[in-house]
């Protein structure tokens, strides 16, 4: 077992990261040691750069303890890079952490100087200087190049900018020069968020924080009428929404709602959050309150706007456009489906259950089904198909392809009335194989009137005997 992290004490008292804990007790037998918990760590990070959203949406994890905020555009807001910087070291040690951040133009420097200088800005004429003084194990390399590096004499990065850069390549590899080039901002380092950016975005910083639901919904309307104008510049509404809720402890709510056609009406894009809250419920813990409210448009599509008719044919449309978004949003998006008709033989492949909130008012009509999709449709078919058909057990068959006269299924014996088949349908050869048997479908009529569709599965002919499923049932 070795230490993997380190108090200011502990540093003080001589012990070092990768030590051994027996040595590590022997130097400090007062030694306090909590095992390492990965995934824990991993989950604290992330829920700092939900933190961090605050600032910027662009924020991307650096390592197993760091976290890259692209700033561009956004340091005016919080009064300048230097009070920026100020206001998320201060806000953080409040919490109780002990950080350390840093703002240059390029991720590799702010991340060498965060971690081997101190809180500080860098200008682009001192980019230079103040990194040449630094570790190479500032430049984010592995433990064996630094070793290597350490055993040819070039303990810092000053050192490694006036060795010729072929040498340093061939016995050291390509990587060593990509994150100098990186530090030095000579190549360009793309920050990857953790989040999918959003298209619009409109945020409210209250100065007093909100508890209560209803206040949250008020305010989600006002930040809504903010998004309005965006979205009417694009012509365009909002398919996919987010509400983000920054509580005053740090912790960070995530609301995603989804329409079933571009919405930009500010009160239903409200309404469309008070049916996810209602079915959050409890999960969403208000504690002392939301001092941050954000409203995200993840995506959105061509805006199509129609003038009524006298009749109203529009509102209706309309009508279930916001009952699909109110239930989708409560109960999510795969509870109301419709069905699509594909092309093939097989039953249960030639019907695909698709959202509803994606197709049932949309735009966008269903693409369409090949022409002998249409024919399966034109068939007499169950009104309930089951999912996957259930075996039966037949009595009294008629050989060679005729229907049972009995047959046990969920143990209920059924005497047959009336029967109609077979309809044969052979099996797919580029999907089940070629030695995949056919089906028999049977109609078959009980003398209690019950109506059920059923089929063999194999012939008599064969040296496997068939099989009798029930696949769906007729009203």
């Amino acid at each position: 077992m070795r230490l993997v992290a380190l108090e200011k004490e502990a540093e003080a008292a001589g012990l070092k990261c990768g030590q051994g804990l027996a040595e590590a007790r022997a130097i400090c037998p007062n030694l306090i040691v909590i095992e390492e918990d990965t995934s824990a760590d991993r989950r604290f990070l992330e829920a700092l750069g939900d933190w961090c959203d605050r600032y910027t949406p662009l924020v991307g994890l650096e390592g197993a303890d760091g976290l890259f905020l692209d700033i561009t555009g956004c340091a005016h807001l919080f009064g300048g890079e230097e009070a920026m910087l100020k206001d998320i070291l201060t806000r953080l040690n409040q919490m109780g952490m002990a950080v350390r951040g840093a703002i240059s133009a390029s991720p590799g420097l702010s991340s060498a100087i965060a971690r081997f200088d101190g809180d500080r800005i860098v200008g682009d004429d001192e980019r230079e200087a103040v990194l040449s003084p630094l570790p190479v194990a500032a430049l984010r390399l592995d433990d064996s190049t630094v070793q290597a590096l350490h055993k040819v004499g070039l303990k810092r990065i000053g050192d490694l900018m006036e060795a010729p850069r072929a040498p340093l390549a061939r016995r050291f590899g390509t990587r060593l020069l990509l994150r100098l080039d990186q530090a030095r901002g000579e190549d360009e380092e793309a920050i990857c968020p953790r989040r999918p950016v959003a298209q619009l975005s409109a945020e409210r910083r209250l100065m007093e924080p909100v508890v209560a639901e209803d206040d949250i919904l008020a305010l989600t309307a006002q930040v809504a009428h903010a998004l309005q104008p965006g979205l009417e510049a694009r012509g365009a509404g909002g398919r996919v929404f987010e509400l983000v809720l920054f509580r005053v402890d740090g912790k960070v709510f995530h609301l995603s709602a989804g329409t079933a056609r571009p919405l930009r009406d500010p009160n239903r894009i409200a309404r469309l959050f008070a049916e996810r809250l209602k079915a959050v419920g409890d999960e969403l813990d208000a504690g002392f309150g939301f001092e941050i409210l954000r409203l995200n448009v993840l995506h959105h599509e061509a805006f199509d706007s129609l003038q009524s008719d006298f009749a109203g044919n529009d509102r209706e449309q309309g009508s279930l456009a916001d009952f699909v978004n109110q239930v989708s949003a409560r109960l999510g998006p795969e509870c109301l489906r419709v069905h699509q008709l594909r092309e093939s033989h097989v039953p249960e492949r030639a019907v695909v259950p698709l959202p509803a909130l994606d197709h049932v008012t949309s735009r966008k009509p269903l693409p369409d089904a090949a022409p002998l999709a249409h024919q399966w449709a034109l068939r007499e078919r169950p009104l309930r198909l089951f999912e996957h058909p259930e075996p039966l057990e037949t009595f009294a068959v008629e050989i060679p392809d005729g229907p049972p006269m009995r047959f046990r299924w969920r143990r209920l014996t059924h005497t047959v009335l009336r029967a109609e088949g077979p309809e044969r349908i052979a099996a797919e050869w580029w999907v089940d194989g070629e030695t995949a048997p056919t089906r028999d479908y049977f109609r078959l009529e009980s003398v209690e009137g019950q109506r059920f569709w059923v089929y063999r599965q194999g012939l008599f002919d064969q040296p496997a005997s068939p099989r009798w499923f029930m696949h769906g049932i007729f009203a």
